[in-house]
């Protein structure tokens, strides 16, 4: 009996001379089982495999765990743990012979996979690394490593037993499985619990990075130590050549794939050639470094970390990511977990080896992080939480262990040790973070210090002679969801900016929003981001991307001041950072994109994302000053020379609607603007209306309003109109529909729109004026902008007229 994959199944034995399986079936109307043949069987247990990994993912969402908890536990299941004890089962869909062909997939995933990582590793960047962050990762390295080798003597394989040409291998597999850190799962938990835009998230990352590199580096020593040597100078033999072969690739790579890049211009697509041509040189480069004697993976690595970042690389991952994260590197982990048999942990000494293993990983991680952190002056929480964080394991740990096993330097029982040492401490790191660390703490202390601010209108002072008040700005938080909201989003910041003379000074944050997702482009993100600072925002316009080069090029014509940011979260907390954000930088206003697309040639709304509609009304209610949603139907689209709209506000009356006047007042000032105010009244008021205006004063607060506003801005042009019936509302909207730009409040009060309320409301987020707008109800392509107020008790202040009101929602 011997074993079929590497020696690394031992519970799934089959004899020498078994033959093997043919590649296709002639069906099973021919007498034939798919089940005997190697195509069919693969496709099976790649299904599978997704089906119970996904699952799996889907149970353990709620404690925000990381995919790779639930691929491992999934393997673990499918194989001789669980699932694989029943005979039947083990035979027909695991059989050992078909192992070969799995586990072959599994490397090329894998492969692909550490491309892609090595893609993500900008080494100009590591070299800027902070003094803190290599500190705290050389100390939260140096200590469970070196822990690791005194641990590494409680395990037969170190004993003097043992294979003597596998004990220094042992040994420093693991200090090395010991001290890792897993930067992938690492960055994935800090964005699920929005820490990532905190000094804590940016110091983990930074040291998880180096960590990682250091990780290579010893792994690499590993491997070339470790395998059946015949000379004592064959391990030499092998790091020298290891060393001349990235030489080597340092002093070519670069060069070929630069002259390549250039063929390929920035925004065209990318030659199937050259994918071929990136492709072919990452697998001969795994092929060289497997016949060095080290793993393949190296080879591909190299590679990735020496390839030009930029467009090309990012085509590249485009087109490999979704196959080898969503098909082929599950398959590495379930593979791990088909070699992971937990019966073999027997007996105390196991156990105890087990107890040993996870406290020893979980001391002198938490330990050697926490003294270099305060030895950096970082409080006693931030630094325990950090030891936390850097305890994380995945990956990285799991492609050890599994190299490890593979040159039969790790027994079937240390292995399993291992890879439920990894689980453990992944799977307590976000449990811990939350209970030490909760990001709402300081989100509540902020808050309580930006009270005042978050009572802040957007009320400019129309006359104000306070050198102070001159000197003020009005920043802006600019949401996009896709390139096709840059267009129409600068026209409303240039509309914004008002002319050369304006005294106050206009500050824009653009905000691109990106659902989080597990593939290496989304740590990719979160490493440009990081680089640019909190939360991501690009302060010293580095990075290349369309919004930025879009927004810094009006910026520069307007004299605008732009920062550019990269939210990357899931979904359904995006708006936190929408929210967070706009409170961090002291936004005065928001602005989101609506959820629909216009289409110009149908001359109807298409849904892109309906999530979108969740995210904008969560801001809406949770956004710590004014808010405004972008209708966009084709304001973007006219790009002449001359900066000039058409832009009319619709005033029905509350506060939003005096928001809403204001903003457009802004507006005014710019000399292309053409700015018209309609207000629409009603002639008699309901007994309800009357008891409202008793309480709230809303009607007064109006009229002083507006005669405030006609009194200073002179070159507004105003119209009123008086209404009986929601039919007249309705024709009057629709005269004034006639322009580039309406601004409208969200929550409009007065009688004739209350009656405008019965009518159906798809989207809540608009209001009913804007629903009825955007409604087949109006035949009008103008773009409008929905403006809702931050509400709140706090006196408005319009000119020399201070006005105490109670705002309403």
């Amino acid at each position: 009996m011997g074993t079929l994959v590497n020696g690394t199944i031992p519970a799934m034995k089959c004899p020498k001379n078994v033959a093997m399986m043919k590649a296709t079936s002639n069906g099973v109307f021919d007498g034939e089982s798919p089940l005997d043949f190697a195509f069919p069987l693969v496709i099976l247990q790649i299904c599978l495999v997704v089906a119970v990994t996904r699952s799996l993912a889907f149970l353990l969402r709620p404690m925000r765990q990381p995919r790779v908890v639930a691929e491992i536990i999934g393997g673990i299941l499918l194989g001789p743990s669980a699932l694989g004890r029943i005979t039947s089962y083990k035979n027909s869909i695991f059989p050992a012979r078909s192992l070969t062909v799995l586990d072959t997939l599994a490397n090329l995933g894998l492969l692909l996979f550490l491309f892609l990582v090595g893609l993500e590793i900008d080494l100009t960047s590591l070299r800027r690394t902070g003094k803190k962050a290599i500190s705290i990762a050389a100390a939260g390295m140096l200590l469970p490593f070196g822990m690791g080798i005194v641990t590494s003597f409680a395990f037969p394989e170190a004993s003097s037993s043992g294979d003597n040409s596998k004990v220094v291998p042992f040994i420093i597999f693991m200090g090395v499985a010991l001290s890792i850190t897993a930067f992938g799962v690492l960055a994935r938990i800090l964005a699920e619990l929005k820490l990532l835009t905190t000094d804590l998230g940016r110091i983990s990352m930074s040291a998880a990075a180096i960590n990682d590199v250091a990780a290579w580096v010893l792994l690499a020593l590993a491997v070339s130590l470790s395998g059946d040597r015949n000379s004592p100078l064959v391990p030499l033999w092998v790091l020298l050549s290891g060393i001349a072969f990235v030489i080597a690739c340092f002093l070519i790579v670069p060069r070929i794939f630069k002259l390549i890049a250039r063929r390929c211009p920035e925004g065209e697509p990318i030659g199937e050639m050259y994918v071929c041509v990136a492709l072919c040189s990452v697998l001969i480069a795994g092929f060289a470094t497997d016949a060095i004697g080290i793993h393949a993976i190296f080879g591909a690595f190299v590679m990735g970390v020496l390839f030009p970042k930029g467009h090309f690389a990012d085509a590249i991952v485009e087109k490999i990511e979704d196959l080898v994260m969503g098909l082929l590197l599950p398959l590495y982990f379930v593979m791990s977990g088909l070699k992971t048999d937990i019966t073999t942990i027997q007996g105390v000494k196991s156990w105890g080896r087990l107890a040993l293993v996870i406290v020893t990983a979980c001391f002198g991680k938490i330990v050697g992080t926490v003294s270099a952190a305060l030895v950096c002056k970082v409080g006693l929480r931030e630094s325990v939480v950090l030891g936390v964080l850097m305890n994380t394991k995945g990956l990285v740990e799991l492609i050890v262990l599994n190299i490890g096993k593979d040159r039969k330097v790790l027994s079937d029982q240390t292995f399993a040790i291992m890879v439920l040492m990894a689980i453990f401490t992944t799977f307590i790191t976000t449990p811990i973070v939350l209970g030490l660390y909760k990001p709402s703490e300081a989100t509540q202390m902020h808050s309580s210090v930006s009270y005042n601010y978050k009572n802040r209108k957007y009320r400019r002072k129309i006359e104000n002679d306070d050198e102070g008040e001159k000197t003020q700005q009005l920043k802006v938080l600019v949401c996009l969801q896709s390139s096709k909201d840059i267009d129409p989003m600068m026209k409303v910041i240039e509309a914004t900016r008002g002319s050369n003379e304006t005294k106050e000074r206009f500050c824009v944050y653009v905000m691109h929003l990106t659902q989080l997702s597990e593939r290496p482009s989304s740590i990719r993100m979160v490493q440009k981001a990081r680089r640019n600072g909190l939360p991501f925002w690009n302060k010293k316009r580095e990075t290349s991307s369309a919004v930025t080069v879009a927004f810094e090029a009006s910026s520069k014509l307007s004299s605008v001041s732009v920062r550019s940011v990269t939210a990357i979260s899931p979904l359904s907390t995006i708006h936190e950072d929408i929210c967070s954000s706009a409170d961090s930088k002291r936004a005065t206003f928001v602005i989101l994109p609506f959820h629909k697309q216009w289409r110009s040639l149908e001359r109807e709304f298409e849904t892109v994302r309906s999530e979108y509609q969740g995210i904008n009304k969560r801001v809406l209610e949770n956004s710590p000053c004014s808010v405004g949603i972008l209708v966009d139907r084709g304001l973007g689209d006219n790009n002449s020379s001359n900066f000039s709209l058409s832009v009319n506000v619709l005033f029905f009356g509350g506060c939003d609607d005096r928001e809403a006047l204001v903003y457009g007042l802004r507006m005014a000032e710019h000399p292309g603007i053409n700015l018209t105010v309609v207000v629409i009244s009603g002639l008699e008021r309901s007994r309800f209306d009357i008891l409202e205006a008793q309480e709230t004063s809303i009607y007064s607060v109006d009229e002083q309003f507006l005669a405030a506003i006609k009194k200073r801005a002179n070159a507004t042009r105003f119209e009123e109109r008086t209404v009986e019936s929601t039919e007249e509302v309705v024709e009057i909207i629709r005269k004034f529909c006639e322009c580039d730009l309406l601004l409208v409040g969200r929550s409009s009060k007065g009688t004739m729109v209350s009656r405008l309320t019965v009518m159906k409301i798809e989207c809540p987020e608009l209001g009913s004026v804007g629903n009825l707008i955007v409604s087949n109800e109006i035949s009008t392509s103008v773009s409008v902008l929905v403006v809702q107020q931050y509400t709140g008790k706090s006196p408005s202040v319009v000119g020399s007229v201070t006005v105490p009101v109670v705002e309403t929602p």
